[in-house]
């Protein structure tokens, strides 16, 4: 796609790819911010997906590692962390590649993070039919 111009251009290449990203369950979230802040919703779609995710430096799959690792390290962003688990699948991460990410980010994050995201992890698992996970 030509780079998007107008300021409705932007928005609607950037919501394209956040509810390919992130799925119904995304799109339900970022929708409920609608009613009280719309200019939120429209700079999620248009600027972090129409720019930054749009760009073509790194893999869906890859960028969506980093996002678990950087929801990790951040905390309280379990309703994101949801959001992204599952689009990490969707992006063709394996369950033992989240976990083995979620792992690794237990070093520089801690151990409350890790588990808290891990915790969202198996919730998506489960919600998908993919438990046990098979260790790595």
């Amino acid at each position: 796609m030509d780079e998007a111009t107008t300021r409705t251009e932007r928005y609607e290449h950037g919501r394209a790819l956040f509810d390919a990203v992130s799925g119904p369950t995304g799109a339900a979230g970022i929708d409920a911010l609608a009613d009280v802040s719309p200019e939120l919703e429209h700079q999620v779609s248009a600027w972090a997906y129409g720019e930054i995710y749009a760009r073509p430096g790194l893999e869906p799959r890859d960028r969506q590692l980093v996002t678990l690792g950087m929801l990790t390290a951040l905390g309280g962003c379990e309703p994101q962390l949801e959001i992204h688990v599952n689009a990490a699948l969707d992006a063709g991460l394996t369950p033992p590649e989240v976990v083995e990410a979620l792992l690794q980010s237990a070093v520089y994050c801690g151990f409350p993070r890790a588990i808290n995201a891990t915790t969202v992890a198996k919730k998506v698992f489960g919600e998908r039919g993919l438990l046990p996970v098979a260790a790595v």
